[in-house]
């Protein structure tokens, strides 16, 4: 803050004394003025009482009525979240459940649609060796090309290199949640993908953090059979 913006801060403030002190002296000047108080949204009563007019009540009420609306977006919020946790955990017992990588697959597929409403849920697995049954292949550096790069974990919305994974029900996905797979030792790259016939089912500003979490179980569950 430069030399006149201080200087017209402390004018400021020593005008907002100056003038309460002298409503204080002088009540009159504001009790006497009934366009002054009307402008202000406050009205006098009887025995020189000074209420709120409709105007400031009007703030209060649209104050309140805001603090309520935030309140409640709040509370929605965190029913959501719960909810969501509350099925991934059911999930998490489904997947854990698999006997083979096939059945794994197909619960990945079951889950998707019967407790989060989308439109199907992805196994995907690069080569050159053998694909499990049920699962995508992919080529080596699939994985990279699909989430756009070799760093990035996870991808978020709508992503069109990523329509391919879903086979024969591409068409009906609008936006997707595709997490990063790495199995067995030596490793081998992977991908989970969710699809939504929603365009705002997944966006990409949203976390990642329950499909990440899902990622995890599905690479531990995986891992518990060779590929054969």
């Amino acid at each position: 803050m430069d030399g006149a913006s201080i200087d017209s801060a402390m004018s400021a403030h020593e005008a907002q004394a100056a003038v309460r002190a002298f409503l204080l002296e002088n009540p009159g000047v504001l009790l006497d003025d009934p366009e002054l108080l009307r402008l202000l949204g406050l009205q006098t009563l009887p025995e020189n009482v000074v209420a709120f007019g409709p105007a400031a009540l009007a703030r209060v009420h649209a104050a309140h009525r805001k603090e309520s609306a935030v309140r409640r977006q709040l509370e929605s919020t965190a029913r959501a979240n719960f909810a969501a946790q509350a099925q991934t955990h059911g999930a998490v017992i489904d997947l854990l459940e698999a006997r083979n990588h096939a059945d794994l697959a197909r619960r990945v597929d079951e889950l998707a649609q019967l407790r989060f409403g989308l439109c199907c849920g992805v196994v995907a697995l690069e080569g050159p060796d053998r694909t499990p049954a049920g699962w995508r292949p992919l080529v080596e550096g699939q994985v990279d090309m699909i989430l756009g790069g070799h760093q990035k974990l996870t991808r978020m919305g709508f992503w069109a290199p990523a329509l391919g994974l879903f086979g024969d029900r591409a068409e009906g996905v609008k936006s997707m949640a595709l997490v990063r797979l790495a199995m067995w030792e030596p490793a081998r790259e992977g991908l989970v993908a969710f699809g939504s016939d929603d365009p705002k089912g997944f966006t990409e500003d949203m976390g990642a953090e329950l499909v990440a979490f899902l990622a995890r179980v599905i690479e531990r569950t995986a891992e518990r059979w060779p590929v054969l």
